[in-house]
């Protein structure tokens, strides 16, 4: 049977796991007519895609150039502030941009956000206090990562259902979801609200700068320049955006692997000092990105196929962190595993900003769940969960689940 990568279909949407070896054996340079994409599923490859000069990470630019004229009208506003997300954007802008940002978002900075994170946590679990059953995913691993960015911006707390509302309109554009209705209009929507509130919260950080990571990017200086307002209206959209989604689904698929692997969950509650190996396992095992897309920069050979100028290509990183020539027993959660050379981050110039914060917020998170649950029991069958449908996130919508104190 030839090869079809469809990934719209919902058993490979819930598990694209035996599809994924089948193309890294076969064919890991693989046409999709499906999505008009290279797809790679390779970790050698996808670690080649992402370190070297051949791709461009602005895929919008030619996306909005072959947009209709109508939708062009819509995307404007988007672009505006989008195409200058730092995951989008190449050299020399892109080294700009991170050497600005890296003043404000660094691993010291991200440390001494513990005791907030820590503090987060605790507020979140006392409120499921007397709940025995609960949605693991609206009740605890979206506000948790939300709250810990909106504390980062100085953004107040009541605000957290209406950023997730702006966000849940971004995610219809950045996301690349496929069944979507009117999915423009309702990201524009949310660009619009979103660049609205942080433009504000920009001018008062510049009339009265506080002791927030928003006012270390307003201040942030180097020899040659600063952040423009839309750059920091963007870079503040960006945050918020990724820097909760990524996590709230990387909290999420690791309580359903360890759900699925109940000996590894006692392991990790008889060994606590494993976490910070098992938060690596968990970013491998079923990471929070199903995918990065890259476009061609110019044509060459790749794995023995010809890649024209142009084209667009998806590296699947929930297939490479599987490969079997780099990992042992790759379908095997193994919470000890090292060594570990997940490319749930990425690779080269664009290794993601927010790692250490995501590290971070899952050793603070899981550490506490250990603390306080003896086991945590997803409540529904996986293959009844609703998965989000798109091309980067991996998780699902909710995630019912009993906890067992």
């Amino acid at each position: 049977m030839s090869l079809f990568y469809d990934p719209s279909n919902p058993a490979v949407l819930r598990n694209p796991h035996a599809l994924f070896a089948r193309m890294r054996a076969e064919d890991p340079v693989h046409w999709s007519p499906k999505l008009s994409s290279w797809v790679v599923t390779s970790h050698a490859l996808a670690e080649s895609v992402l370190a070297i000069g051949d791709f461009s990470s602005d895929r919008l630019s030619p996306f909005y150039k072959q947009a209709e004229a109508t939708d062009r009208a819509k995307l404007n506003e988007i672009m505006r502030y989008i195409s200058l997300w730092l995951v989008f954007r190449n050299p020399p802008e892109h080294t700009r941009l991170r050497r600005l940002m890296n003043v404000a978002i660094n691993p010291g900075v991200v440390a001494g956000l513990q005791p907030d994170i820590a503090s987060i946590v605790d507020l979140l679990l006392e409120e499921l206090k007397g709940r025995d059953e609960i949605d693991f995913i609206g009740d605890f691993a979206m506000p948790l990562p939300a709250l810990v960015i909106m504390k980062m911006l100085g953004v107040p707390r009541d605000m957290l259902f209406k950023m997730k509302e702006w966000s849940d309109d971004l995610i219809n554009f950045v996301g690349s979801p496929r069944t979507v209705e009117d999915k423009y209009e309702r990201a524009r929507r949310g660009v619009i609200a979103m660049a609205d509130f942080f433009s504000q919260l920009v001018a008062e950080r510049r009339a009265q700068p506080k002791n927030d990571i928003l006012t270390y990017l307003v201040e942030a200086r180097d020899e040659q320049s600063a952040l423009t307002d839309d750059e920091l209206v963007a870079a503040a959209m960006l945050m918020l955006f990724a820097g909760h989604e990524t996590t709230t689904n990387l909290l999420g698929n690791a309580v359903m692997a360890l759900h699925a692997n109940p000996d590894q969950w006692e392991h990790l509650r008889q060994s606590p000092g494993s976490i910070e190996s098992a938060v690596e396992e968990f970013l491998r095992f079923d990471g929070p990105v199903l995918s990065t897309a890259r476009v061609v920069a110019r044509s060459h050979e790749l794995g023995g196929h010809s890649l024209e100028e142009g084209q667009r290509m998806f590296v699947m990183l929930t297939a490479a962190n599987r490969d079997p020539k780099v990992f042992d027993e790759p379908d095997r959660l193994d919470i000890g595993r090292k060594p570990n050379r997940h490319v749930t981050f990425g690779k080269g110039a664009h290794f993601c900003l927010g790692a250490p914060l995501a590290r971070l917020e899952a050793k603070t998170a899981f550490n506490e769940l250990l603390k306080r649950f003896q086991r945590i029991e997803v409540a529904k069958p996986i293959e009844e969960l609703d998965w989000i449908d798109a091309m980067v996130m991996r998780g699902v919508r909710a995630l019912p689940v009993r906890l067992h104190r």
